[in-house]
């Protein structure tokens, strides 16, 4: 347990109704018994405290005691709930400095409470989840994390290699005291079931990283064809400039859009011709490499134009691709109803027209695609990099081969398995994991 004792804003910074201070450490009890020239409150009860230090007032409060190890961080811990303004904040960041307190690093409340055994390394990402979620599939899949699924299921995978790497070393220290012939056999159809379940996961593809990141729609189409009046339309304010002239937007623009609980990132590219000049060159490369990165395409088409289908714009037109026909409002001809096999939605981006059946159409896309499953997600990058990597070493498991290789295999395993709940030595990761925290976190 750390020696030193920390505090930090846990309510956002700036002017509000009520600002949360939180404490943790062996400091934290006797700085409230200074600051308010009483005794301790009951554990867990909000007392009314007036704030002093150095002879002058600091404010009127509430303060709760959490005595440990019954804390969030497994520390004593103190909230001070006071009046939302700068100065008193600032006044009592003052005073609890003077008192001997250091101020939070990012996440060193979460890291406390994982050295302390009160969270996993999965569980303590989930808060940080939480707090960053800004759509209602963001929030259930971190709540989700938080209750502990995913850090139940990586320590029965981790349980599992530790079952059979145990047997193992019994097959290798006591093979001439009659150990069953069975239990190489066994160890292996368990590896073959561990194994085929890990692949499982992995082949889900990055849904819970999307989700948790934002899931990437890439609108693409020719010059002219009204796609930065389809981001500017989706994203309800004027995001990309719109003009007549060809080649106006250069660059990716990125919108943030709440799809209904769904979170995503739209950006509208350059329009795909062949282009001479070069800062349009380099426009239309940066959106045929957005096209390759994103999870959904809409492939915009002038309406106008047909049936003189864009030939660059075609091209895109693939499974991850959805077909629209903007400037429907001013088209003379009948609009298809498909395009190569894509059914295709008509609409116009001016009036807003067809709009309603777009949203819809890409809400059922998103959420076919990055439902919430009934096993828990892998929501990070290095969650699926420890799942792969425990692949590989029993994809090396060979118990027929040399079986002290086989164990070290196994072992290998469980360490990667390991590192996903912080079962492990594992400095170097902790650093990474919270370092992306909010401060008072």
């Amino acid at each position: 347990m750390s020696q030193s004792t920390i505090f930090a804003l846990a309510s956002a910074p700036g002017r509000g109704g009520v600002a949360v201070f939180r404490l943790s450490g062996p400091l934290a009890p006797g700085a409230l018994q200074l600051l308010s020239g009483r005794d301790l409150p009951p554990p867990r009860k909000a007392a009314r405290v007036r704030l002093r230090h150095g002879g002058d007032d600091i404010d009127d409060g509430l303060a709760l005691l959490f005595p440990a190890p019954a804390s969030f961080t497994g520390e004593d811990v103190v909230e001070l709930h006071v009046h939302g303004g700068r100065a008193v904040a600032a006044a009592l960041s003052d005073a609890l400095v003077e008192l001997g307190l250091k101020p939070a690093e990012p996440g060193e409340f979460s890291k406390r409470a994982f050295l302390n055994g009160k969270l996993d390394l999965t569980r303590a990402e989930a808060i940080a989840d939480l707090v960053d979620a800004e759509t209602a599939a963001q929030r259930r899949q971190a709540l989700r994390q938080l209750d502990g699924g995913l850090g139940v299921l990586a320590e029965g995978w981790r349980a599992e290699l530790v079952r059979a790497l145990a047997l193992m070393e019994a097959v290798i220290d006591f093979s001439d005291e009659g150990v069953p012939d069975t239990l190489v056999g066994e160890v292996g159809q368990a590896v073959d079931r561990l194994a085929a379940e890990l692949c499982g996961h992995l082949a889900q593809g990055r849904c819970g990283e999307r989700l948790r990141d934002g899931i990437h729609i890439a609108i693409l189409g020719a010059p002219n064809a009204g796609k930065s009046s389809l981001l500017n339309r989706l994203a309800g304010r004027e995001a990309a400039i719109v003009s007549a002239t060809a080649g106006t937007t250069r660059d990716v623009i990125e919108v943030h859009l709440d799809l209904h609980g769904w979170p995503v990132v739209l950006a509208d590219t350059a329009g795909l011709r062949d282009a001479a000049e070069e800062i349009e060159a380099e426009g239309i490369r940066r959106a045929l490499a957005r096209a390759e990165a994103a999870d959904l395409k809409l492939a915009v088409f002038d309406a106008g134009r047909l049936p003189d289908w864009d030939t660059p714009t075609r091209s895109m037109v693939d499974g991850d691709a959805l077909v629209v026909l903007n400037k429907a409002d001013v088209a003379a001809s009948p609009l298809p109803a498909e395009l190569d096999g894509h059914p295709v939605l008509s609409l116009s981006a001016r009036t807003g027209d067809g709009l309603d059946r777009l949203l819809a159409m890409l809400e059922q896309e998103v959420a076919a695609r990055f439902a919430i499953t009934a096993a828990p997600a892998l929501t990070r990058a290095r969650h699926r990099a420890a799942v792969e990597e425990c692949v590989t070493a029993l994809s090396r498991f060979d118990p027929e081969a040399e079986i002290e290789l086989a164990a070290e295999d196994l072992r290998l395993a469980a360490a990667a398995i390991g590192h996903i709940t912080g079962r492990v030595e594992v400095d170097e990761l902790l650093d990474v994991v919270f370092r992306e925290f909010c401060i008072g976190k």
